[in-house]
Parts: structure tokens; C-alpha cells; sequence
């Protein structure tokens, strides 16, 4: 099997979702004769490239990183480039990853339907979605925190190597949990006032110069 890739992150190379990938691929390629092509669609002058890939390709899996429960602007453009293909009777089949820093895939089911009709209305055949929260921090977390979920993509892309299919048992757990229980919902409002679950975000927008304005409604003005 011939795969084409495309990585949505705005970060590129430095992205959760090229670690994701690359143990999903790790695990495609152990079926002899599998390969793949890798690009990124951050790299917005390379577009051109993007569509000719997706025209020639044989089956095509689009992963990318959930921004305020909506996907990248750089994952919509692709799209919308993708537009003079819909209806084409030979466009691949069409895959989907879609990680997110939430905890709980609920608040990846919203772009899941999207992205299910967008395969239609391209005429792909839709090989479904994996979704997975709480990958923010997979870039600096220590191996032990990190093994199982990296065990799982590299399932996931085994299964998919050898069948051409996502196994729908490993996807269920991958997605877990749907929602956080009544109980640790608590937990989290306790621990909310410490300042604790806000560290690593209050650090990145330090880093960025946006500390002061982390309570901005620039909507509600």
C-alpha cells in the first residue's frame, strides 16, 4: 500500500501530531512493501504540491492538532484547494487523526462530522477518525507517561498496513474519556484556584508576551 500524508500542524516538524504520526507509521511500515509520503501543510507555498500529491494518491490519511475546537487555518485552506477534485472518481480513500490538548473527545466529535461529510462530498471512500485529547504534552512527558499511548498508534498503523482499516476496538480506547467523570470535574475546580492547572499555559503565554491579556474578550467589548 502506497500512503499519502499530510500533517495539519501549524508547528510543523516540532509538532505532537509528528510524533503521533510517526509511530503510526512505524507500525504501517512493518508490512512488507508499504509506503508513504510526508508532508506538511504549514508550509503554505508548497500547495501546489499538496493537491498534486492528493490526485495521485492512493489512500490518504489527514491528521492535525484541534484549535479552539475548530481545525488549523492551514488545514482549511487545504480543503478548500481541494474543491476542483470533488466528485472525481478516482480520488483516494480518505483517513483522518485528529488530537487535541482537551482531555475529552467530546469536544473532537463536532469536527469528526465535518471531516466524515467532507470525504463525502469529495467522493472518498471515508476510512474514518481517530481522536485522541490530551496529547498537548506528549512532547516533554517522560517515556513512562507516554509508552502506551505510543504502543496504540503503533497498532493502530500495524492493523492499517496489513488490513487497509482502522481497528475500531483500539480507536474506542484511544478516545477515552468521552467526557470527564462528576468526580474528578471536582477535583479540577478544586485544584483550580492553586494555579496549578494553569501552569503550563500561563508559561507559554509569558513566553509570548500575552500573560496580561489571558482574560481578554475582545468579543464581549
Amino acid at each position: 500500500m502506497k500512503l499519502t500524508v499530510f500533517n495539519g500542524s501549524p508547528r510543523g516538524r516540532r509538532s505532537n501530531t509528528r510524533i503521533l504520526l510517526e509511530h503510526f507509521l512505524k507500525g504501517f511500515s512493518e508490512t512488507g512493501g508499504n509506503k508513504h509520503e510526508l508532508y506538511y501543510l504549514n508550509r503554505v507555498k508548497e500547495e501546489n504540491q499538496f493537491k498534486r500529491a492528493f490526485v495521485e494518491a492512493e489512500c490518504v490519511l489527514l491528521a492535525f492538532p484541534l484549535y479552539t475546537d475548530s481545525m488549523p487555518g492551514v488545514v482549511k485552506s487545504f480543503i478548500e484547494a481541494l474543491e476542483p477534485f470533488a466528485g472525481r472518481k478516482s480520488n483516494p480513500a480518505l483517513g483522518f487523526i485528529v488530537q487535541s490538548g482537551f482531555p475529552e473527545a467530546a469536544h473532537s466529535r463536532m469536527v469528526e462530522r465535518y471531516i466524515e461529510k467532507l470525504a463525502s462530498r469529495l467522493g472518498c471512500a471515508y476510512l474514518g477518525t481517530i481522536v485522541k485529547g490530551g496529547a498537548e504534552g506528549i512532547r516533554v512527558q517522560p517515556p513512562r507517561m507516554t509508552a502506551k499511548l505510543f504502543t496504540r498508534f503503533y497498532e493502530l498503523g500495524r492493523v492499517f498496513g496489513r488490513d487497509g482499516s482502522f481497528d475500531k476496538r483500539l480507536i474506542e480506547e484511544l478516545a477515552k474519556p468521552e467526557r470527564l467523570s462528576g468526580g474528578v470535574l471536582l477535583l479540577l475546580q478544586l485544584l483550580g484556584p492553586t494555579g496549578l492547572l494553569n501552569f503550563y499555559w500561563n508559561k507559554q503565554l509569558k513566553k509570548n508576551g500575552a500573560y496580561s491579556r489571558r482574560f481578554a474578550a475582545p468579543y464581549l467589548e
